[in-house]
């Protein structure tokens, strides 16, 4: 974990250089014991009481984790979150609880399904999810057209024939939008349309 510059903790307050928002949901990806180890490690270069407060870990957690025993499924869940989060982040954060305890089965973890997902919820480590696609269906009737190129793409001039297709595209503005492009055989640049709509006239 990277030292935080405790001497200047009313960075973390106001103005354009607040950042305790950011740091609150880094925090909740965080263990308890790894500010622990921290905040014991660099308690002689900083208080105690400064170090609780930037890092927003309680003072009476701190005290009493002197006095209570890690037993060995608590070092093994913490073990196991530590890995959950980090192929979780290696995915884009993409990965959901199935996927994640495949590759921990595959890397030796003794670990049920159940377990990390209960893991997952208490990091607060969720995979994103995208929308399925899923075309609209038209009102219109569907009129079927006579194949005029049978497939015979050579050409003597320009633009004796045309061709395009169609795709869609998730995005994070617009959700799914449609990606459209031509080709008339010549030596012009392709053409293609992004259509918000598919009944959209798109923008080039």
């Amino acid at each position: 974990m990277t030292m935080l510059n405790f001497k200047n903790s009313s960075s973390f307050t106001g103005g354009k250089r607040d950042i305790k928002k950011g740091y609150g949901h880094i925090r909740k990806k965080v263990a308890d014991i790894e500010l622990i180890d921290l905040i014991d490690r660099e308690k002689t270069s900083y208080s105690v009481q400064t170090m609780c407060r930037v890092l927003l870990m309680p003072r009476s957690a701190y005290y009493q984790s002197f006095h209570h025993t890690i037993s060995n499924r608590e070092q093994e869940n913490n073990e196991i979150t530590k890995r959950i989060v980090e192929i979780h982040e290696e995915s884009g954060k993409r990965y959901g609880a199935p996927k994640i305890h495949h590759l921990l089965e595959e890397e030796g973890y003794n670990v049920s399904l159940k377990r990390v997902q209960r893991l997952m919820q208490q990091a607060d480590v969720k995979s994103i999810t995208v929308k399925k696609y899923r075309p609209t269906p038209s009102k219109e009737k569907v009129v079927e057209r006579e194949n005029i190129l049978k497939r015979d793409f050579s050409t003597k001039t320009m633009n004796e024939k045309w061709v395009g297709d169609i795709t869609y595209i998730n995005t994070l503005r617009h959700g799914w939008c449609y990606l459209a492009f031509h080709h008339g055989f010549t030596h012009k640049k392709d053409r293609w349309l992004l259509l918000f709509t598919n009944d959209d006239n798109g923008i080039n």
